[in-house]
């Protein structure tokens, strides 16, 4: 009997415990994913609030050519500034002194939303990261990892979150590229689950999930997009959007706020390459990225290996993806990286 031809495929990830769908049967050629450039209301440098930093909040950290300058709250913004963090003028989270909670009758709970919520500018006001050189790039890790450091030492943060929106559809609601970080006193509920999967399976086989498959992922190849000394980036077997890609250190590391300087300038390299990669192949598409991190604490967390996932807006969520919790693919990851590879 013929082995019968399934028009698409499940895929398990080990991680996460969830499934996704890979759709072979209606998967499209990686150059159909490809749109023209995107167009977006693109705002004057003039009118531009980002390039107008002197009418933000207070800068929290100033970097210039790749070193932070020595910045008091009532000195003026230095001229020749690159990179900046500065309080969100909107925040989701704000700093209190006190972190209240309230409850509404037997079933509902509420605290107030107590935590810091900061954007990272980068100067250039066209540019995305993609297109930037990997000494600006490195620049905005050291900006990220100065912040983090500082955020976890403030009452009530028990996990700093650090993300990139780019593009309208990924949530950018202003074309200035630029990063965000939240700091809250609640940890991501997927980095939880990650967590305590990746523990169990630590104490059930004396390894690191992440490393194992990191190492097998290497010898193969078929789904490695970009590798360096220090980082791999591959579109993962059960990617959860057409050209996700993740950047993982080679050797096991829990923590991203450990890395030394060497490797950071890998991992810029790695990180440029990688969104270039998709800035060129896709037609400069929307695209999120977030570090995953175990929490800053006491805890060891030796079974977990910090990472930076990207995801493009190459579809719309529907019903099922919404109801069911199983995203849908319309390309092989195998083939996304071999398309990505040659960009």
């Amino acid at each position: 009997m013929a082995k019968q031809k399934f028009p698409s495929e499940l895929r398990f990830d080990l991680v996460s415990r969830d499934w996704v769908v890979i759709a072979t049967g209606r998967a499209k050629r990686p150059e159909m994913f490809r749109k023209e450039k995107r167009e977006e209301s693109q705002v004057l440098a003039k009118d531009c609030p980002f390039c107008q930093i002197e009418t933000q909040e207070r800068p929290t950290a100033i970097f210039s050519n790749g070193k932070m300058a020595d910045f008091k709250p009532t000195d003026k913004i230095p001229d020749n500034w690159t990179t900046v963090s500065i309080p969100n003028k909107y925040p989701a989270f704000v700093s209190a002194s006190q972190l209240e909670k309230r409850r509404e009758g037997e079933f509902f709970c509420a605290v107030n939303a107590v935590g810091f919520h900061e954007v990272v500018v980068f100067r250039d006001h066209q540019k995305s990261l993609g297109q930037l050189s990997v000494k600006k790039v490195k620049e905005v890790i050291d900006v990220y990892q100065e912040r983090y450091l500082a955020l976890t030492k403030e009452k009530f943060v028990e996990y700093v979150a650090i993300f990139h929106n780019h593009g309208v559809e990924a949530g950018a609601s202003i074309s200035h590229p630029h990063s965000q970080i939240i700091a809250t006193p609640l940890i991501d509920i997927d980095l939880q689950k990650a967590l305590l999967n990746s523990e169990k399976c630590f104490r059930e086989q004396c390894r690191c999930l992440y490393c194992e498959m990191g190492k097998w992922e290497l010898k193969n190849q078929k789904r490695i997009v970009f590798e360096n000394e220090d980082f791999f980036v591959l579109c993962p077997f059960a990617s959860k959007a057409a050209f996700e890609m993740i950047i993982s250190p080679k050797k096991h590391q829990s923590h991203f706020e450990t890395i030394k300087e060497p490797q950071k300038w890998r991992f810029a390299e790695a990180l440029q390459s990688a969104l270039a990669k998709l800035y060129k192949g896709l037609g400069d598409p929307a695209y999120n990225f977030y570090i995953h991190t175990p929490p800053h604490n006491q805890q060891k967390y030796d079974h977990y290996h910090w990472h930076l996932t990207i995801l493009p807006k190459t579809a719309t969520w529907a019903g099922f993806e919404l109801g069911a919790r199983m995203e849908i693919s319309t390309i092989e990851p195998e083939k996304a990286a071999e398309y990505l590879r040659k960009q």
